[in-house]
């Protein structure tokens, strides 16, 4: 935990994920008293996107991050907006794309268990 999943377009391949990640550790943890060294960031580009009524002209990144209950709704606002802002300075606009930016975080299945090898 926190569980982080960053989905974004290949057309975004410009940007330093890895610097992203890096980035946005800090910020989880500040924000949602989360530990440094429990953050866990996968970047996943996607293959196919479309935005409305087109497949071009449009750039997507989502970022989704899973941490155990019990953050209030007013912590998970606050980390998203924040999420977001960092991705506006890492991703910037780009010339002849649309970017569409978002973020999210969700309380982990009651299920959830982890294990380090």
């Amino acid at each position: 935990m926190p569980q982080i999943t960053i989905e974004r377009s290949p057309h975004l391949d410009h940007v330093d994920w890895d610097g992203f990640a890096l980035a946005l550790h800090p910020v989880v943890v500040e924000t949602a008293a989360a530990k440094l060294e429990a953050c866990k960031t996968r970047v996943l580009r996607s293959v196919d996107e479309s935005v409305g009524g087109e497949s071009e002209h449009h750039a997507i990144v989502n970022v989704s991050i899973a941490l155990l209950a019990g953050r209030s709704e007013e912590t998970k606002a606050k980390l998203t907006e924040a999420v977001v802002e960092l991705l506006r300075k890492h991703v910037g606009p780009v010339d002849g794309l649309t970017v569409h930016l978002s973020a999210e975080v969700r309380d982990l299945d009651a299920s959830y268990t982890k294990a380090v090898l």
